[in-house]
């Protein structure tokens, strides 16, 4: 194979030249090669964009750091038969590496996994590379810390050090390379305005990545090819740390300019979560220019990413607030709004100081992370509070596949002879549940910092070089994990109606729920009736909150008590996506009415869709007796407002005002959909009328018509909060 056709699987020949130095060290080699021989372009926005997917085989990307597509070998074996032989000795070494790195899941943990019971540790996990630091640093402000901690850490840390000083390598021939595009692409430009728009890339690229960024376009520049090149995760605080280069930028319309550039580009790549404003920990507010004029260029561009948050507290200035709604009444579902109040006084109960929780920014879908400073799991696993409780009555046997045996005995309900018994078993199972999802995780979070190691993030992420410790082992300065709960009203709701109906009315016997359970109903119609009707979380009712508060706040003990491989503490939240009709297809009946395999579940903290029926002040008074402060993860809750009261002048003074009471009483985040009723049924029937109409959907917005069609019911079925 000639040296051209080499150039195809670059990674794989940096990674393996030589197999006996540390996987970091040839991580950093591979990044080299990578940089060096992947083909790159601008793209559509004009913004320098690194495709790893051009490679043939290796790839690099944030959340497996190198990793193989061996059906692109398959292809290009076909597309050129004589480079085959050739091009096998990569696939061949990549297959031995996959298997010794393999995270082999026990029998016990994959049998929960899929029958939708929980799942830990089978997701490479987000964070929040801080890409400031080579923005406002440069790569060689970066190798001056790498130099400094290089002399203290003096202990078997060279190897790290090195591949550390191979990842900025990198991050430099990219940007040579990039320099060199800009201008050819200057030359040979149709119009002046395309010509001047390469001059000014070319030179930009010949300040950046070495030094600091001089103005907002060399920053885009460089912030886009770094995301790009680390495989397009959370920008995070982006409003933050490109301020310096905003304010410096004389020529506020050439910036606004890049910054929709990379509107549309995080819109084209389908980029996480940008986090913007917030509080210091001296609870000064941090909001700036930048900061509004993201909120204004979403709410102009409508669409349904990035998944845009904003952060707020004691002294959020009124114009923000209005910005807020302004943009929510946009109807793309964001931002997302998160307390300050609250999130920051929970990541201090784990031990993140002050000048750190106030550091906070969101990741992935909502969870929680330190911009910079952490590897927090995001997300480590889920627990189903809905299978918790079909276990419970089942003895622990999974009702959906037949009778195999999925969790542990908690003795024959029919046998229970005080509601106590019931929760005591629910919250065996529960704890059962969470426990496997805690030991998973922390088995791939292992697996991971041996042969998962990140040079690149190691960079940009405060901890790692200070200590020379790798990303993923151990070296961020906080290293929790973030288990979430899924289907928390439905149990809620099933304990409080027997409770009600078997144990204080003494209406039904407990052989009589679980045989009507074991049927799905048939035949039982008035206990089906019954059980339904009870009452439900999300109305004020302090017997259901109370019960539900309680086996949550179980679930967040069991999750704090456990350490994670990454040195920190489990903690916990909700954020069911999409996969929460998922969940509920995997389920069997439920003693709140629900059928079995019937997908709709609680996609929030707050009540299963459709049965809040009192209003938006029973439902916020039913959600404030959980202790929020309790969440180390987002802790979603959704709710609907039509958007013909929301967009008018009243109505967004009524939001504001409904927020701030429910953030007052103690709430961590709320997320909004504005839409018409009739719009969301019409949008079922007429999809092609409605392509544009977008939804809050768990942590994340998306076009209603995109979505499939149990999770449409379950948008539909949530109730409008009057306001």
């Amino acid at each position: 194979m000639n040296e051209e056709k080499l150039n195809l699987d670059p990674v794989s020949r940096g990674f393996f030249a030589d197999e006996s130095l540390e996987i970091a060290e040839r991580v950093g080699l591979a990044l080299i090669e990578s940089a060096k021989y992947t083909d790159i372009e601008f793209d559509k926005n004009g913004l320098p964009f690194f495709d790893t997917n051009k490679n043939v085989g290796g790839r690099f990307s944030y959340f497996s750091s190198v990793w193989y597509d061996f059906g692109s070998y398959e292809r290009f074996a076909e597309e050129h038969p004589e480079d085959a032989e050739a091009l096998a000795k990569y696939r061949d070494k990549a297959e031995l590496f996959n298997m010794e790195s393999a995270n082999l899941v026990s029998t016990v943990g994959k049998v929960l996994s899929d029958t939708g019971s929980m799942w830990g540790g089978s997701f490479g996990g987000h964070s929040n590379p801080d890409f400031g630091r080579i923005i406002n640093l440069g790569t060689d402000g970066i190798r001056e810390i790498i130099e400094k901690y290089k002399k203290i850490n003096t202990c078997d840390t060279d190897w790290f050090y090195r591949a550390c000083e191979y990842a900025m390598d990198a991050v430099d021939i990219l940007g040579g390379r990039y320099r060199t595009l800009a201008e050819k692409l200057s030359e040979d430009a149709d119009s002046e305005g395309e010509r001047e728009y390469f001059k000014k890339a070319a030179k930009a690229f010949e300040t950046v990545p070495r030094r600091p960024a001089p103005d907002f376009t060399a920053a885009s520049h460089v912030f886009w090819m770094l995301f790009t090149f680390d495989g397009i995760d959370s920008p995070g605080r982006f409003d933050q740390y490109m301020y310096r280069a905003w304010e410096a930028t004389v020529d506020k319309a050439e910036a606004r300019d890049m910054l929709e550039r990379i509107w549309e580009g995080f819109h084209d790549t389908r980029a996480w979560n940008l986090c913007v404003s917030g509080s210091d920990e001296t609870w000064s507010d941090v909001t700036n220019s930048l900061s509004y004029e993201i909120l204004r260029l979403a709410a102009e561009k409508k669409y349904e990413t990035p998944n845009l948050t904003v952060r707020v507290h004691r002294n959020t200035p009124g114009v923000l607030w209005d910005e807020i709604a302004n943009t929510i009444a946009s109807g793309i579902g964001m931002p997302v709004i998160y307390n300050d109040e609250v999130v920051c006084p929970a990541l201090e109960s784990m031990g993140i100081p002050p000048c750190d929780s106030h550091e906070y920014c969101m990741n992935g879908c909502n969870q929680i992370d330190i911009m910079g400073k952490s590897h927090m799991g995001l997300e480590d696993g889920e627990v189903m509070f809905t299978k918790a409780m079909e276990y419970t009555l089942s003895n622990g046997v999974n009702t959906m596949n037949g009778g195999v045996f999925s969790t542990i005995a908690t003795g024959d309900p029919r046998e229970f002879e005080s509601y106590e018994e019931v929760e005591r078993a629910f919250l065996r199972q529960l704890q059962y549940l969470t426990n496997i999802a805690c030991n998973h995780a922390n088995s791939a979070q292992q697996i991971r910092a041996v042969y998962g190691a990140n040079p690149f993030r190691s960079c940009l992420i405060e901890g790692c070089l200070e200590k020379g410790l790798d990303y993923r082992n151990g070296g961020p300065l906080y290293g929790n994990g973030q288990i979430l709960a899924e289907g928390i009203a439905d149990a809620g709701d099933s304990l409080w109606a027997i409770k009600k109906l078997v144990f204080i009315e003494k209406k039904y016997t407990m052989a009589q729920l679980v045989d009507a359970i074991n049927a799905d109903f048939e035949g039982y119609e008035e206990l089906h009736r019954d059980f339904s009707s009870c009452e439900k979380f999300g109305n004020d009712i302090p017997e259901v909150d109370e019960i539900t508060s309680r086996i949550l706040n179980r679930f967040f003990t069991i999750l704090k008590r456990q350490r994670t491989y990454r040195g920190g503490v489990f903690s916990g939240g909700c954020s069911p996506d999409d996969r929460a009709t998922y969940y509920g297809a995997q389920c069997g009946a439920l003693p709140n009415g629900k059928k079995r395999a019937h997908p709709i579940i609680a996609d929030s903290i707050a009540a299963v869709p459709g049965c809040d029926v009192k209003g938006p002040t029973s439902l916020i008074n039913s959600v404030l007796r959980y202790d929020h402060r309790n969440a180390g993860s987002g802790f979603i809750f959704q709710i609907k407002f039509d958007k013909k009261g929301f967009c008018t002048e009243k109505g967004k003074e009524s939001f504001i005002g409904l927020a701030k009471t429910y953030f007052a009483g103690g709430g961590q985040q709320i997320t909004a959909t504005v839409v018409s009723p009739d719009e969301l049924l019409d949008a079922v029937e007429n999809p092609d009328r409605h392509r544009n109409l977008i939804v809050r959907v768990g942590g994340f917005s998306g076009y209603f018509v995109e979505l499939a069609d149990e999770i449409q019911q379950s948008v539909i079925k949530r109730t409008f909060a009057g306001i």
